[in-house]
């Protein structure tokens, strides 16, 4: 699985280096299932209950499962890009919510707030813990910040198939639910709007938005329990310690890449 997360993780990097005003939504999926299938994987969405794409492309108010189509991003969107991507047998997925250009201190409010919900809910899938830990601690960071939780849409477990269980709700009171152990892996995503948490469905069957037009964020790693903690699968594989050099050996270390880019997911 953190073999599929790795890719998930380099596909959405991909992607959001290629989001800038002027690209349309399908050239960002196509961009996706591109790279992702060049590796190997297969994009879990594409056909899943007939869903036509490799990658959930939602702007602005759209909180989850909007179809690529021929939208164009413009200066100051918010974009969720949302991916699962199977690997030998094994599916990881994981959503990262990007701005176009510039956007508003608010926006960029939403989008940190959100990421700071997604850590807070990681640092309780602890063996031992209960599902609801999780869920509290999501809360908890939202709405002390002002804005919802979409309470109609919940996380997942993940692992041999999309979805599987348990639903992890994105809100609700501390230590209910199953008992966490070593060896779940779960997909945890807050899915929040600057507004209210009602949401309605798209004629599309597919696509989510919030009621009041209010800006949405949804953030997402896929995360397995540990006996050291959460491990998140969907970021770069770590890698073991490079031998130190023979004596007379030692070399300068190579120079950075240049214009690498920062992490898009913390």
């Amino acid at each position: 699985m953190a073999r599929a997360g790795e890719l998930v993780y380099e596909t959405l990097q991909l992607c959001g280096e290629a989001l800038e005003p002027g690209i349309s939504m399908l050239e960002l999926d196509r961009i996706a299932e591109e790279h992702l299938r060049s590796k190997g994987g297969v994009p879990t969405s594409k056909g899943y209950k007939g869903f036509p794409a490799a990658l959930c492309i939602s702007p602005n108010s759209m909180v989850v499962h909007g179809i690529p189509n021929a939208y164009v991003a413009r200066e100051g969107d918010v974009i969720s890009l949302d991916l699962g991507v199977t690997l030998d047998g094994l599916v990881a997925d994981s959503c990262v919510t990007l701005g176009v250009g510039e956007i508003s201190p608010e926006a960029q409010r939403l989008l940190d707030v959100c990421q700071d919900a997604l850590a807070a809910g990681i640092e309780q899938a602890q063996p031992g813990n209960r599902l609801s830990d999780i869920s509290h601690a999501i809360q908890v960071v939202v709405e002390d910040a002002g804005f919802s939780v979409v309470r109609a849409l919940v996380g997942h477990g993940v692992g041999r198939s999309y979805h599987e269980d348990p639903q992890i709700p994105n809100y609700g009171p501390p230590g209910r639910g199953p008992l966490l152990q070593e060896g779940m892996t779960l997909a945890i995503e807050p899915m929040i709007t600057a507004g209210g948490p009602e949401v309605f469905v798209h004629d599309d069957a597919w696509s989510i938005s919030s009621v009041d037009e209010s800006l949405a964020a949804h953030f997402e790693h896929t995360v397995a329990i540990t006996a050291d903690g959460p491990r998140v699968l969907t970021k770069p594989l770590e890698v073991s310690a490079a031998k130190p050099p023979a004596p007379g050996q030692e070399t300068e270390p190579p120079p950075a890449t240049p214009g690498a880019g920062a992490a898009l997911l913390r």
